[in-house]
């Protein structure tokens, strides 16, 4: 607990008297007990919480505010009359554009039934604390020092929940409680629900629901009458949530400081046309620098960025310091695996479709293997594990459609792992996995690829989905299963062998964990390629050891999805080095970069 005194002359306190009334406060308080409920504040190690309610003077609020700490986000909540407080500091302050929604924990009755493949707990170790700054990077929210976590929290006050997958120990939702009465001394009797965050990669359905639930019920348990929250009020998808749950929307506000953290909810929307996440991640990074951005064309994410007497086209990641040249063998796979073995890359065989008897003899060489374009991206025409040749004839028709060359190329099995090198530095690593799903013994496999290929689709901005075609009916036939199969509860299925984002996989950071070998070959192929910018694939056994196969260099790597790392500015660093904050730029200097 922080708190700011402010020295007041005695006959002030009538004054702040009315006001506790008027806030529902106690009237019997004597003036010393007035005085240790006034200018109460929580440390969230997020920011603070500012209990706007307890502040009688609008100039006390202000000054709180300004003592706001670098990259952290305070909020000052149950502001009253906060256009009058906005208009005292215009330039430093704005009303957030949030709603405030109120559970009556008097009325609010428990779930009958429990949520299963996942459990609900308090924070418990530096893992899940890590956990939940992963989290919270997903959701471009504020991450928190370890280290408040263990010395700093009053558990009395706070309560830090994280929901935990039974199966495999990730950590996949977090939410944290306040104690209003604990907070303030008793000035206010209520409790509040902050950082709600479930992560775009989970596997089972209601798990934020889980996690507001166990707060109420925690609360409620403590005869705290009811519990309060603040949404961005064109945050649909939560607010229905918590209208299904009995919120109900109270007349509070929100007042927060002008910061580049906050920057989008007081400057306005980032750009005026519609554009795909990996063009509005470059641009608003851009943006935060001051660099000016003209949208060429929105469908097709083509954009002009201007700095400094240097203008740069791009289309998402893509952009005119790629050559045609390099474009050129990045977009024949047989062309790229030439160029990178030359590099001294290690590769699978391939051949090029087209010879009955050569395909035939290639798969009995090596039992199983891959049909893909020759030209295309985001996995579109790909089949993977093929080892009966009628699959692979159909696959190589079906390719046809993509592109007039096809590949036949040996099937090396392990994880995807996506590289992004930008300016022949690897600033992310990731292991792409395909889209599963989860059987409950109770829907079919069909329904469940629609549920799963919707909630993809919400994390993802509508760019991951999971698509019903050939590949995927000949995946769930492989396994033993149809569209109208029901799947044992707990049972998990891969509906597709690609682990493309835009085929409804996910993307599993692992850039600090990942070998250098791994690291130096993404660095290579790049060089060997000449390109400034790319997505390396390989294919791994563990992306930490040293064992790899070249898959593929993409000219146009999606820049999006790669959280907490920074690709989006070390992207905008490549194109306007000059733009780059002083403190990254001494840092690099520091470490030769």
């Amino acid at each position: 607990m922080a708190e700011h005194e402010v020295s007041r002359p005695k006959g002030a306190y009538d004054h702040r008297l009315k006001r506790l009334r008027d806030h529902g406060m106690k009237p019997e308080y004597r003036a010393d007990e007035i005085e240790a409920h006034k200018n109460r504040i929580v440390e969230c190690g997020w920011g603070r919480l500012i209990f706007g309610n307890t502040f009688s003077d609008p100039d006390d609020l202000i000054s709180v505010l300004r003592d706001e700490q670098p990259d952290r986000r305070d909020i000052a909540f149950y502001v009253r009359d906060p256009h009058v407080l906005v208009g005292s500091a215009p330039q430093e302050l704005f009303l957030d554009p949030s709603h405030t929604y109120r559970l009556d924990l008097a009325t609010y009755r428990p779930a009958r039934n429990r949520r299963k493949g996942f459990t609900v707990r308090r924070l418990a170790s530096r893992r899940d604390a890590e956990a939940i700054n992963v989290l919270y990077g997903s959701r471009n929210m504020v991450p928190v020092p370890l280290d408040f976590f263990w010395n700093q929290m009053d558990q009395r006050e706070m309560t830090v929940l994280v929901a935990e997958e039974d199966e495999t120990g990730e950590i996949v939702g977090t939410a944290m409680g306040i104690n209003h009465d604990v907070a303030t001394n008793g000035a206010d009797k209520g409790a509040s629900l902050w950082c709600l965050a479930v992560s775009p990669k989970a596997r089972f359905p209601g798990i934020g629901e889980a996690l507001v639930r166990r707060l109420a019920e925690q609360f409620k348990g403590r005869g705290i009458p009811y519990m309060d929250l603040s949404v961005m009020h064109d945050n649909t998808q939560a607010i229905a949530l918590y209208e299904k749950l009995g919120f109900k929307r109270v007349p509070f506000f929100t007042v927060k400081m002008k910061n580049p953290i906050n920057e989008a909810l007081y400057a306005g929307p980032t750009v005026e046309e519609k554009l795909n996440p990996y063009a509005t991640i470059i641009l608003n990074e851009a943006r935060r620098r001051g660099i000016r951005a003209e949208i060429l064309d929105a469908e097709g994410g083509f954009f002009r960025l201007s700095y400094g007497g240097r203008s740069v086209r791009c289309r998402e990641s893509l952009t005119d310091f790629t050559s045609g040249v390099a474009m050129s063998i990045c977009d024949d796979k047989s062309v790229t695996q030439r160029v990178v073995s030359r590099a001294g890359l290690t590769i699978p065989r391939q051949i090029l479709a087209g010879d009955a008897e050569e395909t035939e003899a290639f798969l009995e060489t090596h039992g199983s293997v891959v049909v893909k374009p020759a030209r295309g991206e985001q996995g579109k025409g790909i089949s993977i594990g093929l080892t009966e040749l009628d699959e692979v004839q159909a696959a190589v028709e079906a390719a046809r459609t993509f592109s007039n060359d096809v590949l036949i190329e040996e099937c090396v099995t392990g994880d995807d792992l996506r590289l992004v090198v930008i300016d022949y530095k690897v600033v992310a690593a990731a292991i792409r996995r395909p889209a599963e799903i989860m059987g409950d013994g109770r829907n079919s496999v069909g329904d469940l690829i629609e549920a799963q290929s919707r909630r993809r689709a919400a994390a993802t901005g509508g760019e991951s989905r999971i698509p019903v075609d050939e590949e995927t009916m000949r995946c769930l036939k492989s396994a033993g299963y149809d569209l109208n199969s029901v799947l044992p509860e707990g049972k998990s299925v891969q509906v597709r062998k690609t682990a493309n984002l835009h085929t409804g996989g996910t993307i599993h950071d692992v850039t600090g964990e990942t070998n250098y070998t791994l690291i130096d070959a993404a660095i290579r192929a790049a060089r060997a390629i000449e390109i400034p910018v790319t997505g390396i694939d390989l294919m791994v056994p563990s992306h930490r050891g040293p064992d790899y196969w070249f898959i593929e260099a993409n000219e146009r790597p999606g820049l999006a999805n790669h959280e907490p790392q920074p690709t989006a500015e070390r992207f905008v660093d490549f194109l306007f080095p000059l733009s780059m904050p002083q403190s990254v730029r001494n840092a690099l200097n520091r470490t030769g970069l």
